[in-house]
């Protein structure tokens, strides 16, 4: 055979070979589709005070593991401490004030029953005047005086009795309902809720990561001081559009992550993202933008997806967050199954090179 003969033949294989690449990749694409674009993601909990101050105590450090509840750095509470004394002071003069209410609700009932002893009195003196008027025995004016005697009397009553139901009125139901009371009891919970935001705890199980956090920073209501990554983990896998045609919740899959490379783990899909951040539109009062590309083939779109592990869900539970991975989505025949199980079977021996 000629060298001419033999580059022909060459040719002819490669022709062949890649014709024959093309057709699986075409077909692979929708029947057995594979995406080397999947993470594992934990939720990250940016950890913010509720009030601020110096930072005078930071009890982690970088990577260390923590638990719901743990106390991670302190807030000088000098300011607090004095808010707190002060609501205790609040209080104490509420109870104070309505022991001064008391007493004067009793004099006042005390003026009352002298006034109303007096009224009496009047009023009898004022019977006992207009009879001896009849029988002319006292002048018209010496009458006139006892009336306005009786009157007055009635007048004193009437405004004892108004002071009485204002003094009633400021002191308010007895107890623990007392207005008074009520006010500087929540105040003094604010306070010491307050002081309770100068100790900053961990709010879930993880750890502690990216700690650039000192003693002597100062802490601003709201903003974020560390991060805690959460225990909690999420295997996320992103796929051309055309791809997850023949796919549903609860259909099977392959995971390779490039931590454990030739090691194969069977997974399931538990959901299809809403959308994506190119779908979402913004109220912004603005007219619409449309997409502007000079490519004759436009890049596809990306779904995600989310799966889970079924035999070893807590596997990913200690990966990094980002920790890459490549899943194989296997498709219900069993000659298709087969064939993504070696696809992904090649991949995962792929990632001792790379």
């Amino acid at each position: 055979m000629t060298p001419d003969q033999t580059f022909a033949r060459y040719v002819r294989f490669s022709l062949v070979g890649f014709i024959f690449v093309f057709c699986y990749y075409v077909i692979a694409d929708i029947w057995l589709p594979v995406t080397p674009q999947a993470r594992v993601f934990h939720p990250v909990v940016q950890i913010s005070p509720q009030t601020s101050g110096r930072v005078v105590n930071v009890l982690v450090s970088n990577n260390q593991p923590v638990k719901a509840g743990d106390i991670l750095f302190e807030i000088d509470k000098s300011t607090h401490l004095l808010a707190l004394e002060q609501a205790q002071l609040a209080q104490a003069d509420a109870k104070l004030q309505n022991k001064r209410l008391d007493t004067n609700i009793k004099a006042l009932e005390a003026q009352i029953s002298a006034a109303k002893a007096k009224q009496h009195e009047q009023s009898l003196l004022k019977s006992r005047g207009e009879k001896l008027y009849k029988q002319n025995s006292i002048s018209e004016q010496e009458l006139e005086s006892i009336r306005a005697n009786f009157a007055a009397s009635k007048s004193t009553v009437a405004a004892l009795e108004a002071q009485l139901a204002e003094a009633v009125l400021a002191r308010g139901t007895a107890g623990e309902d007392n207005l008074a009371l009520r006010h500087a009891a929540n105040q003094l919970a604010q306070a010491k809720l307050n002081l309770s935001y100068t100790q900053v705890r961990a709010f879930t199980d993880g750890v502690v990561t990216n700690l650039q956090l000192l003693e002597g920073d100062y802490a601003l209501t709201g903003k974020p001081l560390l991060a805690v990554v959460a225990k909690k983990a999420d295997l996320v896998a992103d796929f051309r559009e055309k791809s997850l045609l023949n796919m549903r919740v609860g259909s099977l899959a392959k995971v390779v992550f490039d931590s454990r490379p030739g090691e194969v783990y069977d997974a399931k899909i538990i959901s299809f993202e809403a959308g994506v951040s190119d779908g979402q539109l913004s109220a912004n009062g603005l007219l619409s933008s449309t997409e502007n590309s000079n490519r004759w083939v436009r890049d596809a779109q990306r779904q995600r997806i989310h799966l889970q592990l079924i035999n070893n869900k807590q596997l990913i539970t200690n990966m990094q967050s980002g920790a890459r991975a490549t899943v194989q989505l296997l498709p219900e025949s069993t000659i298709g199954q087969w064939l993504a199980a070696s696809q992904i079977r090649v991949i995962s021996w792929l990632h001792y090179i790379y």
